[in-house]
């Protein structure tokens, strides 16, 4: 039996744009999210997510499911134009000024400040990791993806995501560490 998002796949894959806006709608937080978290500005944001789905709906007729979700998919057009925002000249990120909002979680009012005061921290130094870490940090802890998933979206294996993710946790450790000893 297909889930209910393979069957909108299909019926998106042969041409149902009403298919495809279910997928999108689905997904278009995440993306936007990711892209934002990435490139820090909010229009860049709004004008590379708005291309990741364009560039969807254009290939999604060669879009082979191969047991990862399609999210997935989504992710590595995602990363890939992010890249490709940076490659051409794309402003630089200015990530303290992502709302908070935007890193996702439910908080309790006790633990509000604490956690506010950590994000700002963590948002000040994401930024002076490479590209890759940023990516797979924001997927792992902020979208809750699995390193399968994570490897699919970035083309990588998944030891090299493990491999990524520690040394992005140990650079991250070692810049907060200087950021709140400064």
């Amino acid at each position: 039996m297909k889930s209910e998002e393979e069957i909108l796949i299909k019926r998106a894959k042969s041409g149902d744009h009403a298919a495809f806006q279910a997928l999108y709608d689905q997904y278009v937080v995440q993306i936007y999210r990711f892209v934002f978290l990435k490139v820090g500005q909010k229009q860049d944001a709004e004008d590379l997510t708005q291309h990741v789905f364009v560039n969807a709906w254009e290939n999604i007729p060669s879009y082979e499911h191969r047991g990862f979700p399609f999210s997935s998919w989504l992710y590595r057009i995602a990363s890939n134009a992010t890249v490709d925002h940076f490659r051409t000249g794309g402003r630089t990120v200015d990530i303290e000024n992502i709302p908070e909002e935007y890193l996702g979680g439910d908080e309790n009012q006790e633990d509000a400040v604490d956690t506010a005061i950590e994000v700002e921290t963590i948002k000040a130094v994401l930024t002076k990791l490479e590209p890759d870490q940023q990516s797979v940090l924001i997927m792992k802890f902020i979208e809750d993806k699995t390193n399968k998933e994570i490897a699919e979206s970035l083309q990588k294996s998944e030891g090299a995501i493990r491999v990524i993710q520690h040394r992005a946790l140990k650079q991250l450790k070692t810049l907060i560490h200087a950021r709140r000893n400064n």
